[in-house]
This record gives structure tokens, C-alpha cells and sequence, in this order.
């Protein structure tokens, strides 16, 4: 025993002489999810619906747990718009190159309590999966990206980057938040989005499939198509009548498509995708990857609503209004279309082509606030690429990394437009379809929590030191 003890004092000692010349290490992730879920079931909590006045109120609360974290509060700021308001905090590096943008939103879809099976306000952790709104779209990838930021604080990681959060407050409707902070932090190396990309589980097996970096997204644009009447008593209907004929033109939108396009993003992410797919979709995926004229591959791919965006402009009725009485003869009838738009597509084309098929031509066609956005595909980085990899591949060897396009709209394309290049690396691995993100009863995978501390710092850290 006192040998024993002997050795054991001389090795705690060589190990105090190692520990004091030897590079900190780096903590683990489990240590840190503990904080991150108590700050995710605050977050899920704070109403951050539009309207609510509540965005200011998560802002308050994160930038509450940077500067407790070990951030100087004069490198928090919480920037007002509206009723809803931006924040930013600054990890200052050793100022060696430009900063390094990372992007997220705090406000969440609107949610009813009695149409969902849980309250939409709480977090609740259920069979494997986090319920609550903003679970996946996007309360959890925000206080991730928080938490990987306290933990390098931790760390004393000193990057050569600073790096500037950036996280917006109406991502989910007029994006005036978002346009305030691609104003004041255009002037950056590159924008790492975490609402955008990610990767795909296999549905039946639960495997992964790829990962897709979100290097492109299309432009969002609604347009307003408005008629008038004469109206009139109810009891004399005539033959002019708006809403009829607003009818009518709605069905002429319904049925037209737009022309097939793609560009090296797309195929690529079709390649990847059809060579992983079942069935006459994969094969047409695989087709128009090589062949991007083959209407019968385009005409498959357009039957699936979780693909028709990848290779179409898509413009579909979102909203209806018309009348202004139960009896009366309606004088005004309107309705919204609203429309993604292909990359390099400009929306005055759109625009024409609605008229167009519309046929109407007492009818106007008008672009709604906010002005669309252009938004440029951003270039492959080989650094942003490999880092990505290199993360993805420590929890899942050999799982293919492709470029992609989003359908939808993210904070992305306003620093895009600035010129900023700007990538889509949201860390979970999801099914398709599962995660009911701005429907009922959302979700995530709980696992994607820790695998998104583990994910975020690996790649701050290859990028950024």
C-alpha cells in the first residue's frame, strides 16, 4: 500500500508538470448541455411571436448569459427595431482577417395551444424528441451557437477572426431586423447561417444520408392581384363579378409551371440525392442531374412538393380577400401569390410572367413590401467545406457533404445581396418531413443538442484560429 501510495503521489505529480506546460484542453460537450437545455427551456418559454413584444425580452436573457459567460458587456448590444429588436455579441480575436459571421433568429412562428397535443410554449422532452415552437426552427440552433461561444470563452480560445453573433428578431416576417445587420456587418471574411442546411436521416432506417451546405437560396416575392367591380344589391347579380373572376385567374396560376432550371448547386444536390433515393424519383433525380432538359425527369421531380423548388420558380395563392358585405355585389377582389424564385432570376420577369398568365388585363399585379431580395449563390470555401466535414465526419465517417439550395428564405440572402458569401450548416440530422417546423407539434431529435455544442465548436475552432 505505501508503494503504492509513492507511486501514486510521484505520478500526480508528473501529471501537475504535464497539465502545466501541455496546451489547455478543450472541455467536452456533454459538459456544457446541461446549461444549454435549462437555457433552451427559457428560451422555448418567451413568446418571440410576431406582435408580442416579446424578442426583446430573449434578447435581454441571452445577452445576460454571454456577458455572465465571460463577454464584456461593452461587446453585447442589443439593437431595437420596432417592436422586436437584434442581437449582437463580438468574440474578439487577434484581428489577423476579417470577422466571421454567425447567424440565427429568435423569433418563432405563431402557435395555438388548443391545436397542438402539448403547450407550444414549454419544452418537453417525449420519446427521443425536444416539443416545442422554435425547437427546430430555430430557438435550439441559437442557444447553441450561445453556449459553443461561453464554452470558448472558457477555453481562453483566441481566434485569429473575431467572430460577431448575429441574431436577428423578425427572421419569420418583415426581416427589418435582419436588414439593419446586414447594413452595419456587411464587411465581413464569411456568414455562417445555423437556420439553413444540415443533414438527412434515412426515414425507415434512421441512418444518415448526406449533409447538405446550404450555399444558395431562392429569392421570396409576393405579389398582389387585385380586381375591381361596379358591385351592387346581391338580390341583381350581373355578369361582372371580381371574385368570380379572381376565381378564375387563380385557377390559370394553379395550373402553370414554371420552366425547369438548375445550376451547379442543384445538380449537385440531385446527384447526391438520386443516387440515395428509391424509385422513379431518384432515377429522375439522376437524370436530370446529367441531363437538365429531360422533361419527363423534371416532370417527376415537380409531382413532389419537397422537390419541385429545387428545379422550378414556384408561385402559389397564399391569402384570399375580396367583398365588403354578405349582401352585396363584392367591388374588390385580391389575392396573394407568393413566390420563390430561382437564383438569377429576376423578379420583374416573374412579374411579367404572371400577367401573362393571368389574362386579365383589368387585373394589377403589384410586388409587396418588402422590396425582394436578390440573393447570388456564395462560392464553395475550401476552408468552410472542410471544416464542415471534418465535424460531420467525426460523428458520421464517410457520410457525403453536397452543396444545396433552399426553397425558402433565410437571414442569408440579405448578406448575400451585400456581397457577403454565406452558408447554411444547421448541425442536425433529421428525417425528412419530421421535425413540423412552423406547423403543430414541433420537434427535434433531443440527441441533436449535444451533437450541435460538438458540432459548432469543432468548426469555429479550424475556421477561426
Amino acid at each position: 500500500m505505501r508503494a503504492a501510495r509513492s507511486f501514486g503521489f510521484a505520478a500526480a505529480a508528473a501529471l501537475a508538470i504535464l497539465a502545466a506546460t501541455a496546451p489547455a484542453r478543450a472541455d467536452s460537450s456533454a459538459q456544457d448541455l446541461p446549461a444549454t437545455m435549462a437555457m433552451l427551456k427559457h428560451a422555448i418559454g418567451i413568446h418571440t411571436v410576431e406582435g408580442q413584444h416579446q424578442v426583446p425580452v430573449l434578447a435581454a436573457y441571452l445577452a445576460d448569459q454571454l456577458k455572465a459567460g465571460g463577454f464584456a458587456a461593452s461587446d453585447v448590444e442589443i439593437i431595437p427595431v420596432g417592436e422586436t429588436a437584434a442581437l449582437v455579441a463580438r468574440y474578439r480575436g487577434t484581428g489577423q482577417g476579417k470577422p466571421i459571421l454567425l447567424s440565427g433568429h429568435m423569433d418563432v412562428v405563431a402557435a395555438n395551444r388548443k391545436d397542438w397535443t402539448r403547450d407550444p410554449f414549454t419544452l418537453i422532452e417525449e420519446n427521443g424528441y425536444l416539443y416545442g415552437r422554435g425547437s427546430a426552427d430555430m430557438k435550439t440552433g441559437v442557444v447553441v451557437l450561445v453556449q459553443t461561444l461561453i464554452r470558448l470563452k472558457r477555453e481562453g480560445f483566441k481566434p485569429r477572426h473575431d467572430l460577431i453573433l448575429l441574431l436577428s428578431g423578425d427572421e419569420e416576417t418583415a426581416m427589418a431586423t435582419t436588414r439593419e445587420l446586414a447594413k452595419r456587418y456587411h464587411d465581413a471574411e464569411f456568414l455562417l447561417n445555423a437556420d439553413a442546411g444540415g443533414g438527412t436521416l434515412d426515414t425507415a432506417s434512421g441512418k444518415p444520408v448526406l449533409y447538405q451546405i446550404q450555399a444558395a437560396e431562392k429569392t421570396y416575392a409576393d405579389f398582389r392581384i387585385a380586381l375591381t367591380s361596379p358591385g351592387g344589391h346581391s338580390s341583381e347579380p350581373g355578369p361582372d363579378n371580381a371574385i368570380y373572376r379572381l376565381a378564375r385567374v387563380i385557377d390559370r396560376i394553379a395550373a402553370y409551371q414554371f420552366p425547369p432550371q438548375s445550376n451547379d448547386i442543384t445538380r449537385a444536390s440531385l446527384r447526391a440525392l438520386g443516387a440515395r433515393t428509391p424509385g422513379a424519383l431518384g432515377a429522375a433525380m439522376t437524370r436530370f442531374a446529367t441531363h437538365p432538359d429531360d422533361g419527363a425527369a423534371a416532370a417527376t421531380i415537380s409531382a413532389d412538393p419537397a422537390y419541385v423548388g429545387q428545379i422550378r420558380t414556384t408561385c402559389v395563392a397564399t391569402m384570399l380577400n375580396g367583398g365588403h358585405a354578405l349582401n352585396a355585389l363584392p367591388q374588390s377582389a385580391s389575392v396573394n401569390i407568393n413566390c420563390r424564385i430561382f437564383p438569377g432570376t429576376s423578379v420583374a420577369s416573374v412579374h411579367d410572367t404572371l400577367v401573362k398568365v393571368i389574362a386579365d388585363k383589368s387585373a394589377t399585379v403589384t410586388v409587396q413590401p418588402p422590396p425582394p431580395v436578390a440573393s447570388p449563390a456564395s462560392p464553395l470555401r475550401k476552408d468552410v467545406v472542410a471544416a464542415v466535414t471534418a465535424a460531420v465526419h467525426h460523428r458520421f465517417p464517410g457520410v457525403e457533404i453536397v452543396p444545396g439550395m433552399s426553397a425558402g428564405a433565410s437571414d442569408s440572402m440579405y448578406f448575400r445581396n451585400a456581397g457577403v458569401p454565406s452558408y447554411g450548416i444547421d448541425a442536425a440530422f433529421t428525417k425528412p418531413d419530421d421535425t413540423f417546423a412552423h406547423g403543430l407539434n414541433e420537434k427535434l431529435p433531443a440527441s441533436e443538442v449535444e451533437a450541435g455544442l460538438e458540432f459548432w465548436h469543432r468548426v469555429l475552432v479550424q475556421l477561426a484560429k
